[in-house]
């Protein structure tokens, strides 16, 4: 059985950093892209940042870059979300989701990820 179970959120200040992790089961992970989404409360799912099955191909959203970094370590089949410098704008509930891809650009479409996990909420306040 597929499973992603995303952990690390939390209430935080701004200017403060977390560090999400995204535990994968029931699949081959190091074949699977994984992504990060994120949902604010009335807003559309957006796409935070995602990294190809390898590893070696990395994606974020203009909005975060320079500030989250996205890695895997696929001897412990989890993927990390780490997240500086924090602003009230990335208040929102954070998921995971995974899909085939090793080695492509992966990509930023929801609609492209199979596998999602429950989401965890990342709260930062001003």
């Amino acid at each position: 059985q597929v499973q992603l179970v995303e952990s690390g959120g939390g209430l935080v200040q701004a200017g403060d950093s977390l560090r999400l992790s995204c535990a994968a089961s029931g699949f081959t992970f190091s074949n699977y892209a994984v992504g990060w989404f994120r949902q604010a409360p009335g807003k559309d799912r957006e796409f935070v940042a995602a990294i190809t099955g390898s590893g070696g191909t990395t994606d974020y959203a203009i909005s975060v870059k320079g500030r989250f970094t996205i890695s895997r370590d696929n001897a412990k089949i989890t993927v990390f979300l780490q997240m500086n410098s924090l602003k009230p704008e990335d208040t929102a509930v954070y998921y995971c989701a995974a899909y085939w891809n090793p080695t492509i650009t992966p990509s930023r479409r929801a609609a492209a990820y199979n596998y999602w996990g429950q989401g965890t909420q990342v709260t930062v306040s001003s």
